[in-house]
């Protein structure tokens, strides 16, 4: 014996903009945890030594360690020793050219990780004295070149 009777509407359990609403959401939680896990955080040298990852450090240039550049033996290497924030004194190396006026930075940003005693920096950020207005601050960047 079979039964038919009048066939009923199958609701769907959900409507479509809910289901796009969730769909939107779950991207904007990737993204943010994608934003949070690239970024990098400030500290010290103390704290790259701590760290295996890179970390910016925010210092001033000892005047009176020398700095090594020579173009005609590698001009993609250049060496400085820093003062970061809390003092603490380290040896840095840039796979880079020497940035124009660094002697004149004020202070120094630097990203980049620990091996063993020395810094090795993938950019550098210095602030400088402006060279037009005395009561004004210039910016200016450089970045290391990847070596393969």
């Amino acid at each position: 014996m079979y039964f038919c009777g009048p066939e009923k509407e199958v609701k769907p359990l959900m409507k479509k903009s809910s289901i796009l609403g969730l769909v939107v959401i779950a991207i904007a939680i990737a993204v943010i945890i994608g934003l949070y896990s690239s970024a990098s955080s400030y500290g010290s040298f103390i704290d790259a030594k701590n760290t295996s990852g890179e970390l910016h450090v925010i210092g001033f240039l000892d005047k009176q360690k020398e700095l090594y550049y020579d173009a005609a033996k590698d001009a993609n290497y250049f060496s400085f020793y820093m003062k970061d924030k809390k003092g603490v004194e380290c040896k840095v190396s840039f796979t880079g050219t020497k940035p124009q006026d660094f002697e004149r930075s004020e202070q120094i940003v630097l990203v980049g990780k620990m091996v063993g005693n020395e810094f090795q920096a993938s950019h550098i950020q210095m602030k400088c004295p402006s060279k037009y207005t005395q009561d004004k601050v210039e910016i200016t960047e450089a970045s290391a070149k990847k070596v393969d």
